[in-house]
C-alpha cells in the first residue's frame, strides 16, 4: 500500500521471517516496515536506511519527527516495527495466550534476531547492497549486534544514546542506573521543591485508600513509584509536575490523576518491553531480575524508611506481574526468562574491536537510561567509531532537534 502526504511517500512492507532463525523451516511470523521517502523520481534512487527503535518493544514513529525529514533528504528511510511491535506479528496477552511455550517464544525477541530480521529485509529492498542504521537507545544496541555479527550489511551506523556495555551483566546495568535516577530524582525536586510534600502525600493516600485505575486494579505505592521512568526525558520530566498538582480532589485522589498515572504505569500497550527487558543484558548467564535484587542496596527508595519519596526508572520488578493486569498472565514466562541461563552473547569483542563500518555515535553525558562510562568504554573499543559527547540533550535528543542527526551524518561520511 502507498499513500502520500506532508510532502512525503509512505509505503508499506511486509515479510514473513522464521521465529528462531537457527531453524529456518520452522514457525514463522511477520515483520512490517514503512519505507519513507520524498516525492519525485530523483528520492527513488537514494540509498537505504533503516531505523532502529529505542525499547525494547517499541514500534516505529507513527508521527513526522524532525529527524525523519532530516533524513529523507538523504535517505530512502525504512521505520522497521521490530518483531512484536506495531504490525509485527505483535506481542500481547492476547497473541500469545494459544502459545504453550511462552518462554521459548519470547526467547526469540531479542536484538540478535532483530538484527536477523533486518538482514532479510534489506535483501529484499536493497538486494546486495549495504545500507544504513539509525539507532536510538535500545535500537543502538541493536546496531551494535549488527557491527558483531552482519557487518557486511552496513554501509554506516549512527548511533544516539545507545552504546550497551559490551560485557555489562544485568546487575552492573542496574547498579550503575539507580544513582543516576536519583540524581534525576534531584533535579526534579529542586525545580519542583513543592512537589515532594505532594509526593508523599499520595503514597500515604494509596496506603489509606483503595484507589482503582481505569481497568479496576489497585494503584499500590510501589506502582506509582516507577513512575519515574520518564524523568530522562525533556519532553516528559515537567509532566511529573504537572500530574502531581492536580493529584487530589478535596482529600481523595481525583480521577484525572488515577487516568493519568494508568497511561503512564500500565505496559498494556507495551508488554514486550517489560517481558523482555532484563534479557538485552543475558549474556551466558541468567539475570535473576537483577533490578529488584540491587534495588536493596539503594535504600532512599524504600517507601518504608519515612525519608522524601524518590522514584524509580526504568527498571523491570516481578511484582508487577501481580499488580498490572495487562502483565498478569505472562507472569510465569516472564520468571521463566529471568531464570535462563544460558543466552546467546549478543556482541563480538573482536570482531568490533577490528571493525571498519563509519560509526558516528551521540553519547548524552547525563543520560539517565544507559550509562555514560559503559557508552565511552565501548565507544573506545568499536573501531571507526567517532564518539559525540554532549549534554546539551538528553536521551530524547534525536527526536527534539535535527541538529543531532544533522552533526552526526557530517560526522559518519567525513
Amino acid at each position: 500500500m502507498i499513500h502520500r502526504h506532508s510532502g512525503l511517500v509512505f509505503v508499506g512492507h511486509t515479510l514473513a521471517v522464521p521465529l528462531n532463525h537457527a531453524d529456518p523451516d520452522g514457525p514463522r511470523i511477520e515483520i512490517f516496515a514503512r519505507e519513507v521517502r520524498e516525492t519525485g523520481s530523483a528520492a527513488e534512487g537514494r540509498p537505504f536506511l533503516v531505523y532502529l527503535q529505542g525499547g525494547p518493544g517499541s514500534r516505529s514513529p507513527r508521527d513526522l519527527p524532525v529527524w525523519l525529514r532530516r533524513a529523507a533528504r538523504d535517505y530512502r528511510v525504512v521505520l522497521l516495527d521490530q518483531r512484536g511491535t506495531g504490525r509485527s506479528t505483535p506481542l500481547t496477552r492476547q497473541t500469545l495466550a494459544g502459545i504453550e511455550d511462552q518462554a521459548g517464544y519470547l526467547a526469540h525477541f531479542r536484538a540478535d534476531s532483530i538484527v536477523a530480521d533486518a538482514e532479510l529485509l534489506r535483501a529484499r529492498l536493497a538486494g546486495d547492497r549495504p545500507w544504513s542504521v539509525l539507532g536510538q537507545s535500545f535500537g543502538g544496541f541493536c546496531a551494535v549486534t549488527y557491527l558483531s555479527f552482519a557487518p557486511h550489511g552496513l554501509r554506516e551506523v549512527i548511533i544516539t544514546g545507545g552504546l550497551p556495555g559490551l560485557t555489562a551483566t544485568a546487575e552492573d546495568v542496574y547498579r550503575a542506573a539507580y544513582p543516576r535516577v536519583l540524581a534525576h530524582n534531584e533535579r526534579f525536586f529542586k525545580r519542583y521543591p513543592e512537589d515532594e510534600a505532594i509526593a508523599r502525600r499520595v503514597v500515604d493516600a494509596l496506603r489509606d485508600q483503595d484507589a482503582r485505575l481505569p481497568a479496576g486494579d489497585r494503584l499500590t505505592p510501589r506502582r506509582f513509584q516507577t513512575i519515574g521512568i520518564n524523568l530522562g526525558s525533556n519532553a516528559r520530566f515537567d509532566l511529573l509536575h504537572h500530574l502531581l498538582e492536580e493529584a487530589f480532589a478535596g482529600n481523595e485522589l481525583s480521577e484525572l490523576f488515577l487516568r493519568r498515572v494508568d497511561a503512564a504505569v500500565s505496559f498494556a500497550e507495551q508488554p514486550l518491553f517489560a517481558v523482555v527487558h532484563e534479557a538485552i543484558y543475558g549474556q551466558g548467564a541468567a539475570t535473576g531480575w537483577a533490578a529488584h535484587r540491587v534495588r536493596d542496596e539503594f535504600p532512599a527508595f524504600d517507601l518504608d524508611a519515612g525519608g522524601p519519596v524518590r522514584f524509580t526508572g526504568e527498571m523491570i520488578y516481578p511484582w508487577l506481574f501481580e499488580e498490572d493486569p495487562a502483565l498478569v498472565p505472562l507472569a510465569a514466562a516472564a520468571d521463566r526468562l529471568a531464570g535462563k541461563p544460558d543466552w546467546a552473547p549478543l556482541y563480538d569483542v573482536d570482531r568490533l574491536a577490528a571493525n571498519e563500518v563509519p560509526v558516528a555515535a551521540a553519547v548524552y553525558f547525563d543520560d539517565m537510561y544507559v550509562d555514560r562510562d559503559m557508552s565511552l568504554a565501548t565507544a573506545a573499543h568499536i573501531g571507526n567509531l567517532r564518539p559525540w559527547v554532549t549534554n546539551e540533550y538528553a536521551h530524547d535528543g534525536l527526536g527534539r532537534d535535527e541538529h543531532v542527526l544533522d552533526r552526526l551524518l557530517k560526522m559518519v561520511q567525513d
